[in-house]
């Protein structure tokens, strides 16, 4: 057996790449246009784990209510920097659902409310803003 991908349904796929690509690193593997089913697909991966994808699922034209994306549960990613990673994001206006207090985790939400884990390589020392920053909204 061979973990392949995990899908997500997304609603704008600039928006998603933007959060994913530009805001996380991971890098678009490959993309495919179904014409006839009117979706499209892109495999994305971070550098450090090629082989460990996420289908971003676009449905053209679909109106439908994909929820708050609770009942997923959440990616994990590791990062060198949690800080660096966290400060990335929040510059790029996304929140940092639960900051990095400990120097380790952090939960970011994505444009369609994906939870997304990061997880230091290791442990830094606690570090302000985030030390005293409280969590913001669900994740």
């Amino acid at each position: 057996m061979k973990y392949l991908h995990t899908m997500i349904r997304v609603r704008d796929v600039d928006a998603s790449l933007r959060f994913f690509c530009e805001g996380l690193g991971l890098k678009e593997m490959r993309r495919m246009e179904n014409d006839a089913g009117k979706f499209t697909l892109i495999f994305l991966a971070a550098p450090g784990s090629p082989d460990a994808e996420v289908e971003l699922t676009y449905n053209w034209g679909s109106t439908e209510d994909y929820g708050s994306a609770r009942n997923f549960g959440h990616l994990a990613f590791q990062v060198d920097d949690i800080y660096a990673t966290c400060a990335h994001l929040q510059s790029m206006g996304y929140t940092i659902n639960r900051p990095p207090r400990d120097g380790h985790m952090a939960f970011v939400r994505s444009p369609d409310l994906v939870s997304v884990e990061l997880l230091q390589d290791g442990h830094l020392p606690p570090q302000e803003p985030w030390a005293s920053m409280p969590n913001t909204g669900v994740w």
